[in-house]
């Protein structure tokens, strides 16, 4: 049974210039999980390795940056593993691809008239691999945009043998599959109808970061995901594919498996406002998550007690160091005030009255996202009546 490792999108040297000074450390994670990827292929004896577009953040790559990853691809060509490798859209086959300028075939010391490192391009979309026995098949455009979809010259005709002796069918696509009003104006995009038209086994695609996986007509199609978040919002990615090629009798089967190689970890994490009686202990609830490689995203929700205060701007600093990121917002309200309605016959009394009543009567219907939001309202309310330069409206 046949096995392919599939891996896209690992953006080798992303610039990263919102993370500042960590930076470079969050470019050293995604090698980190680019190199756990080629440890995953070489302890699977994988027969194929497939690269889908954006190995590199870019084509502006240094020297040493590109010998870096030729040195990990030289790993798979020690162990006579053949890797594929097609440009993106972040690292294009323009007229500066990368590609143009570094053999990594060489760099990889892939002896020479081997397929042990293929790049396809434009010009050279197709490479066999009998031992597998497998073809594989890309449409690679000269720019970073195209009109038009690369299914078709990958599509293999209906009229040819669809089960049986043959070479298995793998097509290695970067870009979009087409979502109305998402995905439909991307780069380069497809439509799932072509993908059922393909009579492809698998299709290994690149460009989302998130892992995601389905069936079209007889072709199962999987989009990696990114080894490793390329930003820190990015949740989905931190995985690549072992794909499994099952032929019994004739009848042929491709089923995905996705395996862990990012650190990148993501949590959201919701607090009741009741349940805290300073910001001291908000911070030492959050300190109890640290960790260096968790993003955690932090919402502050319910009804405050008036005499808590918090500072989420100063939390956030405090804390940050023990963190990949963190993010605290406040959308606790304040608890309503205990002090004595004002007269009847004043603004200030008719509106507290009104806004009362309306309260006591979602709550008694069991109308909890109506209480609250009357409760919002006349904490505004009373506090543009006592003061209106307090509050910002948006």
């Amino acid at each position: 049974m046949p096995r392919l490792l599939h891996m896209a999108d690992v953006h080798l040297g992303a610039r990263h210039d919102d993370l500042g000074t960590a930076a470079a450390a969050q470019r050293e994670r995604q090698f980190d999980a680019f190199k756990r990827a080629i440890d995953l292929a070489v302890a699977e004896k994988v027969d194929l390795v497939l690269i889908c577009g954006d190995l590199f953040d870019s084509n502006s790559q240094p020297r040493r940056s590109v010998e870096r990853a030729a040195t990990e691809l030289g790993r798979l060509v020690q162990r006579h593993i053949p890797v594929v490798v097609i440009p993106g859209t972040h690292d294009c086959y323009d007229a500066a691809s990368i590609y143009r300028v570094f053999n990594l075939a060489e760099m990889a010391k892939a002896p020479d008239g081997s397929n042990l490192v293929t790049v396809l391009t434009d010009t050279h979309g197709t490479i066999d691999f009998p031992q597998i026995p497998a073809t594989v098949r890309a449409k690679v455009f000269a720019a970073k945009r195209s009109g038009e979809s690369p299914l078709p010259a990958i599509s293999i005709p209906s009229s040819g043998p669809i089960d049986g002796a043959r070479n298995w069918q793998i097509g290695m696509v970067h870009g979009s599959m087409a979502v109305p009003g998402r995905f439909d104006g991307d780069d380069v995009t497809f439509l799932e109808q072509e993908v059922a038209q393909s009579n492809l086994d698998y299709l290994a695609l690149g460009h989302w970061h998130s892992f995601r996986q389905g069936k079209a007509g007889r072709t199962v199609w999987a989009y990696s995901g990114a080894p490793e978040a390329v930003a820190v919002d990015q949740d989905g990615a931190g995985q690549v594919l072992i794909v499994n090629l099952d032929d019994h009798d004739g009848q042929r089967a491709v089923s995905v498996e996705a395996h862990e190689v990012g650190r990148t970890r993501f949590q959201k994490l919701d607090v009741d406002a009741a349940t805290l009686d300073s910001q001291a202990a908000l911070e030492a609830q959050l300190s109890a998550q640290a960790n260096p490689d968790l993003v955690l995203d932090v919402r502050i929700l319910g009804v405050r007690s008036n005499s808590l205060d918090l500072n989420v701007d100063e939390l956030e600093r405090q804390l940050a160091p023990s963190f990949l990121r963190l993010r605290v917002r406040d959308s606790s309200i304040a608890a309503l005030s205990e002090d004595p309605i004002a007269p009847a016959d004043t603004i200030l009394g008719a509106f507290t009255r009104d806004l009362r009543t309306r309260i006591a009567e979602q709550e008694q219907k069991g109308d909890a996202d109506g209480a609250a939001e009357s409760r919002e309202a006349l904490r505004i309310g009373l506090a543009l009546l006592d003061d209106p330069s307090r509050v910002t409206l948006a």
